[in-house]
C-alpha cells in the first residue's frame, strides 16, 4: 500500500469494480461479443447536432462559459421542460452541467449534509449512494418489486422515514428496470414529501423515454412540490448524446445562486461544443429522435414476448430502454448467469447485483442493438439457459 493510500481521506471507499473489469475482460478475448449490458445508445448522435458542434469550432465558440451555461440553451431548456413535462422554469432556475452525473453530486453537494440519510428507488444508479456517502450522508435503498412492475409503492417509502431522512430520490423511468411509476404514486409521494417535508430529487433522465399506455408526471407540477424539488434530465438517453456530457438541474433561482460557485469549482463550465450541440438537439428537428424511440419501442415490443417463451419473467418496463429479468429458474444466480453467458455465448449483460440489487436473481438487458442482433442475443441466452437447467 502506498503512503498517499494509507493517507487516503475516510470519505474515499473502495468500490468493487472486480466483476465488470472480470466481464470486459472476458469479452476483450471473444469474438461476436453481442453487448446487452450498456445503457449507451447504438445510434450515432443526429447529424445536425453534430454539425452545430463543428459550427461551433468554426465560429471559434471553444472557450469559457459561465459557469450556469450558455444562456440560449438555459433557455431552450426551460421552454423544453415546459412544452414536454409541464415544468415552469425560468432561464436562472437552470444549471448546464457535465452530463447528469454532475448534477447528482451537485445535488447532493448542496442539499446533503452529514448524518442526513437520503432515501433512493432501488434497484438503482449507484451513483448516487456515491455522492451521497461523498457528503457524509446515508443512502437507503427503497425497494420495488417485481410482482408491481418494480413501480414505486408509498408504503415503502414511507416506512423508512427517519428523523434524518432529508430527501427522496425519485427515478422514474428507472434504470436498471425500466420501470414508470404511475401519475396516482407520484401524487401519493407528493404528498408525503410534504407532510414529512421531504426534499425530493426527481431524475427524469429517462422521462422522454415512454411507452403508451404509460405515462410520466413530474413531480415539481404538483402543488406545494416546486419549492422542494430538484429536477435532474439531460442530453445523453434521448438524445444519443452520452459521450458529450451534457445534463442539467432545474431548481428554484435563489438556490441555483448558491450552487453556482460550487458548480464552478467542480468543472468550471460544461463543454462549450458540446453547449452549442446541445442547443441544436433542443431546438432542431426531432425526427431522428422520434425514429430512435419508435425503434427501441419495437425491440421493446418483440422482446418481452420473446423473454416469456424462453421462460423468463420481468417487470413491464414502462419507459427507457431495459428489461430487467428474473433468471432464477436457471438455478443460477446472476452474477454466475450473466459470466457464463458471456464466456459460452458471447452475449454481454450485467446482474442486478451490480444496481444495487440485494437478490441475484435479476439481470438487465438494455435493448441497445439493432433487432437482428438483439434477436440473435436471445436466441443463444435461451439455449443457454435450457442448458443451465437440464446441469441444475
Amino acid at each position: 500500500m502506498s503512503l498517499l493510500t494509507e493517507r487516503l481521506a475516510p470519505r474515499i471507499v473502495e468500490e468493487d469494480g472486480a466483476f465488470r473489469t472480470r466481464m470486459l475482460r472476458i469479452a476483450a478475448g471473444l469474438n461476436d461479443v453481442i453487448a446487452l449490458g450498456r445503457g449507451d445508445s447504438d445510434f450515432h448522435t443526429p447529424a445536425h447536432i453534430v454539425a452545430a458542434a463543428k459550427d461551433a469550432l468554426d465560429a471559434n465558440q471553444h472557450h469559457y462559459t459561465g459557469p450556469t451555461g450558455i444562456l440560449p440553451l438555459r433557455e431552450a431548456i426551460a421552454a423544453n421542460l415546459e412544452d414536454r413535462f409541464g415544468l415552469d422554469y425560468g432561464a436562472d432556475e437552470i444549471v448546464v452541467t457535465a452530463g447528469a452525473q454532475e448534477a447528482i453530486m451537485l445535488t447532493m453537494l448542496g442539499l446533503c449534509s452529514p448524518g442526513d440519510e437520503v432515501l433512493i428507488t432501488s434497484p438503482r444508479f449507484t451513483t448516487y449512494d456515491t455522492a451521497v456517502r461523498l457528503c457524509d450522508g446515508t443512502p437507503v435503498p427503497v425497494p420495488t418489486f417485481e410482482r408491481d412492475d418494480f413501480a414505486l409503492d408509498v408504503g415503502e417509502i414511507e416506512a423508512r422515514i427517519t428523523p434524518r431522512t432529508r430527501m427522496f430520490v425519485l427515478v422514474s423511468p428507472n434504470n436498471p428496470t425500466g420501470a414508470v411509476t404511475p401519475p396516482g404514486v407520484i401524487r401519493e409521494i407528493a404528498d408525503l414529501a410534504v407532510r414529512h417535508d421531504l426534499i425530493i430529487v426527481a431524475d427524469e433522465i429517462y422521462g422522454r423515454l415512454i411507452y403508451p399506455p404509460n405515462e410520466h408526471l413530474s413531480i415539481a407540477t404538483l402543488p406545494g412540490m416546486r419549492e422542494r424539488t430538484v429536477t435532474l434530465n439531460g442530453f445523453s438517453k434521448t438524445y444519443a448524446m452520452t459521450g458529450w456530457r451534457v445534463g442539467y438541474l432545474a431548481a428554484p433561482a435563489d438556490l441555483v445562486e448558491m450552487l453556482t460557485e460550487p458548480r464552478h469549482t467542480l468543472s468550471i463550465n460544461t463543454c462549450t461544443i458540446s453547449q452549442y450541440a446541445a442547443l441544436a438537439a433542443l431546438t432542431g428537428p426531432q425526427d431522428p429522435i422520434e425514429a430512435m424511440i419508435d425503434a427501441y419501442a419495437e425491440r421493446r415490443a418483440w422482446l418481452m414476448p420473446a423473454l416469456t417463451e424462453a421462460g423468463f419473467t420481468y417487470g413491464h418496463p414502462g419507459g427507457a430502454f431495459y428489461i430487467y429479468t428474473n433468471v432464477s429458474s436457471t438455478g443460477l444466480p446472476a452474477p454466475q448467469f450473466c459470466e457464463r453467458l458471456l464466456g459460452e455465448t458471447g452475449v454481454m449483460v450485467f446482474p442486478g447485483t451490480m444496481f444495487g440489487d440485494e437478490s441475484t436473481d435479476y439481470i438487465r438487458i438494455s435493448y441497445l442493438q439493432p433487432l437482428p442482433l438483439i434477436q440473435e442475443a436471445l436466441d443463444r441466452i435461451a439455449s443457454f439457459a435450457a442448458r443451465a437447467l437440464a446441469t441444475s
